[in-house]
């Protein structure tokens, strides 16, 4: 993958973001699922992509964004009360932030540029984005409200991908700054800014692991997407799953013990598993169909997935095992993208 192709995987990026909202998520206090655990999602089983909620047994769906415009990228507030999402309405790509039933959506951006991918800071006092309003993707934050928007990267590089650390003092994002892609790191300020994988090729997904001593990555070093860990300073850079086949959108597990990944290396794409040091994988979906982007429950307990095996894309449920899997959205449209309530 070459630098010309920064645009491309940037999209590629967003559309990440997307299918998986906690895309490498887990992050928070491991704690038993509260009976109101709600998974958000989206649908276009409406005519456009909209962002839709349901309680974690399937039960009680509902549309929260209803307008002809593409709503994506969204994300809950750490204390749940919140969801930031992405919205084109405007005719451009805006960053809104709504009421977790859907009321009071609000454009807290407002302006001509593309802004893209919200991701709540760890206290929720702040929201980081990627915008191109200065010519090229570079990294902002603002204020929850809106207010006091600051780019944080400010160079002539695409900056984007940004993940806040689970203590908020740091974010890791994507840069190309050094002519082909990089995970860098910086702190929560926009100072400190450090190339962390340092290598020819593309490295790309940054996650930080719960207790914010280890980021996971996508790199392409080995001529596929493999999934690698590293530690918060770049050091120790490890293959974890190290095989042919594309391995790729991992998502920690609350404790930080295991990794659930996506996998080709049983000829079509399936939900594994495996322990944090790559140990153990383990296959959890098992059928013809596409199986992938897992996300975890709190608790650790359950793992959500997207799966087309019913003929489209729906949103299923599993337990942390891979038994007891269940569809929970039954719709004529595709259904992505699963993300639970804190």
């Amino acid at each position: 993958m070459k630098t010309a192709s920064v645009v491309t995987v940037f999209l590629l990026v967003v559309c990440l973001a997307v299918l998986l909202a906690a895309c490498g998520g887990g992050g928070g206090e491991e704690g038993p699922t509260s009976a109101a655990s709600k998974i958000a999602f989206a649908s276009d089983r409406d005519g456009n992509v909209e962002i839709y909620v349901m309680n974690a047994d399937g039960s009680g769906q509902s549309r929260l964004t209803e307008n002809s415009a593409d709503e994506s990228s969204f994300t809950w507030s750490p204390d749940g009360r919140r969801i930031a999402f992405q919205s084109d309405r405007d005719e451009n790509s805006e960053i809104y932030v709504m009421n977790a039933d859907g009321s009071d959506q609000t454009n807290i951006t407002n302006n001509l540029a593309e802004d893209l991918a919200p991701a709540w800071s760890p206290d929720g006092r702040r929201i980081g984005f990627a915008s191109d309003r200065d010519g090229n993707r570079e990294v902002y934050v603002m204020n929850a409200d809106g207010s006091d928007q600051t780019n944080l990267t400010n160079n002539p590089a695409d900056d984007f991908g940004l993940v806040w650390s689970p203590d908020g003092s740091r974010i890791a994002f994507v840069s190309s700054h050094d002519g082909n892609l990089e995970v860098y790191v910086m702190n929560a300020d926009g100072s400190g800014q450090t190339n962390l994988t340092n290598s020819p090729t593309d490295d790309l997904a940054p996650a930080w692991s719960p207790d914010g001593t280890r980021i996971s990555f996508m790199p392409t070093r080995e001529g596929n997407w493999e999934i690698y860990v590293m530690n918060a300073d770049g050091s120790g850079q490890t293959n974890l799953t190290n095989n042919p086949a594309y391995d790729s959108i991992p998502a920690w597990s609350p404790d930080g013990s295991r990794i659930a990944f996506d996998s080709e290396r049983d000829g079509n794409l399936e939900v594994y598993v495996m322990n944090a040091d790559g140990s153990g994988p383990t296959r959890l979906t098992d059928n013809p169909a596409k199986d992938g982007v897992p996300a975890w429950s709190p608790d650790g307990s359950r793992i959500a997935f997207v799966s087309d095996r019913d003929g489209n894309f729906e949103i299923y449920m599993m337990n942390a095992d891979g038994s007891g899997q269940t569809r929970l959205t039954n719709s004529p449209g595709a259904d992505s993208g699963p993300a639970w309530s804190p």
